[in-house]
């Protein structure tokens, strides 16, 4: 998954401004206790992000 299809999943999933903060601000457990954008600096393949972000939120499956 390219970078720029995660960041359109998390906007429509979350609305714009509340995925630019939640990927900025938001510890996720499943990414070592980084956030989405550290996980991503990182290397973490942005698929393996999303599934994270999904688990994390209960995003439906039908949406992830």
């Amino acid at each position: 998954m390219r970078i720029t299809v995660f960041r359109r999943l998390m906007a429509d999933e979350f609305g714009a401004t509340r995925a630019e903060m939640l990927a900025k601000d938001h510890v996720l457990s499943g990414l070592d206790g980084r956030t989405v954008e550290e996980a991503l600096e990182a290397g973490v393949p942005a698929k393996d992000v999303w599934r994270q972000v999904c688990v994390e939120f209960e995003v439906p499956a039908e949406r992830r």
